[in-house]
This record gives C-alpha cells, sequence and structure tokens, in this order.
C-alpha cells in the first residue's frame, strides 16, 4: 500500500469516526423515547405514542449502522497504520470472522471507501429521520 492510499485510509477512517456524534444522538433518542414511553406511555394521545415508539424502533438499525460504522472505522484505521498489511488480509481475517463470504471477490480500495461513505450516509439518514420523528411526537404530547 502506497502513501496515497494509507492517507486516504486514514481520512475515511476518521470520517468515519467523527460519524460517533451522530451514533451518540441516535443513541440518546431512542433512549429518551423508550424512557417516555415506559414511564407517560398510558397516558399519551395514541398518535404521540406511536411516533415516540417509531424513534424507539428506529434504534435498532440504527445501532446497527453504528458499529458497522465503527468497525469500518477500526479496519480503515488498521489499514492506514499498516497493522493490517493489505487489504486482502483483512478480507480474510473478516472470513474468518464470519463477517465475509469468500465469494464476495476483491474489492479496489476507492470501492471500500465508497461503501464506507453510502455507510455514513445511511447511518445520517436514519438518526435524521428519527430526530424529524421525535419532535414530531413531542408536539403531538398534547393532542387530544
Amino acid at each position: 500500500m502506497n502513501d496515497d492510499d494509507r492517507a486516504l485510509c486514514a481520512a475515511t477512517a476518521g470520517l468515519l469516526q467523527a460519524s460517533g456524534v451522530l451514533a451518540t444522538w441516535g443513541l440518546a433518542l431512542s433512549l429518551l423515547s423508550g424512557l417516555v414511553l415506559a414511564l407517560t406511555g398510558r397516558s399519551l394521545p395514541s398518535a404521540a405514542w406511536t411516533a415516540f415508539a417509531v424513534v424507539a424502533l428506529m434504534g435498532l438499525p440504527e445501532r446497527y449502522l453504528a458499529l458497522r460504522l465503527r468497525l469500518d472505522a477500526a479496519l480503515f484505521d488498521g489499514l492506514a497504520r499498516d497493522t493490517i498489511p493489505t487489504a486482502t488480509a483483512m478480507d480474510r481475517a473478516l472470513e474468518t470472522l464470519g463477517l465475509r463470504r469468500a465469494a464476495d471477490g476483491q474489492r479496489t480500495l476507492a470501492d471500500r471507501v465508497l461503501g464506507a461513505r453510502q455507510l455514513l450516509q445511511r447511518h445520517g439518514f436514519a438518526v435524521v429521520a428519527q430526530t424529524i420523528v421525535f419532535a414530531m411526537a413531542l408536539a403531538m404530547q398534547d393532542w387530544k
């Protein structure tokens, strides 16, 4: 791996690590929604109850995406620091862990970076959707 590839891996790892702020916000929204449902669920109008439940349930795929982003950040960091010598070695390790199929084939570094960015975008969309539905739930609390 040349210096440009290492720099790309380091920059990608940094970008993915920065998404931790979004992950914290998504987790907070899920926990707050669950807490609201647990403490005041019976007194909420059905529209607000449903909206809080949707936010809490949206936390499940959001947590999965956050986990994947943390894993990808660590993998790109390993490539940048040369603790993972090559993408092929990384693929073999992922196959051994059962996280990748051997039949998936070899991907270029550019494809891997693009995939990580798309994962980051999906996570961002999930957290934005959670935020919007949470705001709607707050607005609907007083509806009777």
